[in-house]
C-alpha cells in the first residue's frame, strides 16, 4: 500500500523536489548576501552610540525581499493542500479506482491512513525545509530588525510552517473525501485555508498566552521611533510602538493616544499637530509633529508578549495546527468507513 501510494504521488513529488532545489539555491545565495551586508552594518555601527542610519540602510535593502518571501512561504501550505491534498482521495472516488484497492484485502481505513501519512509527510518535509532555509537566510536581518513576531515573519520561520502544512494537507484530503469531486475540493481547500491563516494570527494567536501590560509615555523621542501616525475609528493612534526594555516584544493590543487625565486624545487636537504643527526645526521621522504631540504629555496602554515567549508561541501554534490535523484525519477515517461506498 505504501508503494502504491508513492507511485501515484511520484509526479507531484518530483515537481516539489525541483521547486525546493531552486528555492534552496536562491535562499543560500540570499543568505550569503545578507551576511555580507550584515558585516558592513556592524563595521559602520561598531563603537557608535547611534546606529539608526546604518540600521535603516540595512533594513531597507532586504525588508521588501524577505517580506515577499515570507508571504510566499505562507502560501506554500495552502498550495500543497490544494494540489496534493484535495485530489488525493477525490480523484480516486471520481474515477472509481478505490474499489479495486478495497477488493484486494486492503481495508478502507488503512487505504486512507497510508495515503495521508505518505503524502502528508512529504508536504511537511517540503514546507519545513523551505522554512529552515528562509530562517537561516534571514537570521542576521531578524537579529537587527527585531520583528520576529510580525504576522508574515512568524508564520514563515522555524517550526510553525510544518504545522500549517499538516493542517492544509489534511484539510484538503478530507474536503476531497466529503465532496467527492476534485475541482470543488481544491477550491474549498484554497479558500478555506487562506481564510483560516488570516483569522488565526489575529483572533487566536494573541490568546494562546495571557499578555503582560504596561503604560508607555509618548514623548517626542518615542513618537519619532514609532513607524506610523494615523487615526483609526476616531481615535488618535501611533503604529509600530516599541517597548524600550523589550525591543523584540510582540505588542498584541495598543490603546489610542491618551492625555494625562486618562482620556483619549481628541481627533481635532491630534490633527492640529499632524497637519500644521508649530515650526521648531526638529528632525526625526515625524519632526515638528512629534514635538507638538510630545508637549501634550501623552501615553498609551500596551498589552504585549515578551521576546522570550517566541519559542513558546511557535510550539503552541504548531501543536494547535497538528491537533486540528489529527482531528480532521480521525474524521476522515470515520467517514470513509461509514459513509463512502
Amino acid at each position: 500500500m505504501i508503494w502504491l501510494s508513492w507511485r501515484q504521488f511520484r509526479v507531484q513529488a518530483l515537481a516539489g523536489a525541483v521547486a525546493l532545489v531552486l528555492a534552496a539555491a536562491y535562499l543560500v545565495y540570499l543568505g550569503g548576501d545578507i551576511r555580507d551586508a550584515h558585516d558592513v552594518y556592524r563595521s559602520k555601527c561598531g563603537g557608535r552610540a547611534d546606529c539608526a542610519e546604518p540600521r535603516a540602510q540595512f533594513r531597507s535593502a532586504y525588508e521588501s525581499t524577505l517580506l515577499f518571501l515570507a508571504a510566499g512561504l505562507g502560501l506554500v501550505p495552502a498550495v500543497l493542500g490544494t494540489f496534493w491534498g484535495a485530489p488525493l482521495v477525490a480523484r480516486e472516488l471520481e474515477a472509481g479506482t478505490h474499489r479495486m484497492v478495497w477488493n484486494q484485502s486492503v481495508t478502507r481505513g488503512r487505504w486512507l491512513l497510508v495515503k495521508l501519512l505518505v503524502v502528508g509527510a512529504a508536504a511537511m518535509v517540503v514546507t519545513g525545509t523551505a522554512a529552515a532555509l528562509l530562517t537561516w537566510a534571514a537570521a542576521p536581518f531578524d537579529e537587527v530588525v527585531e520583528n520576529r513576531f510580525g504576522t508574515f515573519e512568524f508564520g514563515a520561520r522555524n517550526v510553525a510552517p510544518v504545522g500549517y502544512a499538516a493542517l492544509a494537507f489534511t484539510f484538503g484530503a478530507v474536503a476531497g473525501l466529503v465532496l467527492r469531486r476534485t475541482l470543488p475540493a481544491m477550491a474549498v481547500t484554497l479558500a478555506g485555508f487562506l481564510v483560516f491563516q488570516f483569522l488565526f494570527p489575529n483572533l487566536v494567536r494573541p490568546g494562546l498566552m495571557p499578555p503582560e501590560r504596561t503604560t508607555l509615555p509618548m514623548t517626542a523621542q518615542a513618537i519619532n521611533q514609532a513607524r506610523s501616525l494615523g487615526s483609526i475609528g476616531g481615535g488618535a493612534v501611533v503604529g509600530g510602538v516599541r517597548i524600550p526594555d523589550e525591543p523584540d516584544a510582540w505588542i498584541s493590543d495598543l490603546s489610542p493616544l491618551r492625555t494625562a487625565d486618562g482620556r483619549n486624545l481628541g481627533e481635532r487636537r491630534f490633527n492640529a499637530c499632524l497637519d500644521s504643527p508649530p515650526r521648531t526645526g526638529a528632525t526625526g521621522t515625524f519632526g515638528d509633529t512629534a514635538v507638538c504631540l510630545g508637549k501634550l504629555r501623552l501615553h498609551v496602554a500596551v498589552a504585549y508578549h515578551p521576546a522570550d515567549r517566541y519559542w513558546a508561541f511557535q510550539w503552541a501554534e504548531t501543536a494547535v495546527y497538528l491537533a486540528l490535523s489529527g482531528l480532521l484525519a480521525a474524521f476522515g477515517l470515520w467517514r470513509v468507513r461509514r459513509r463512502v461506498t
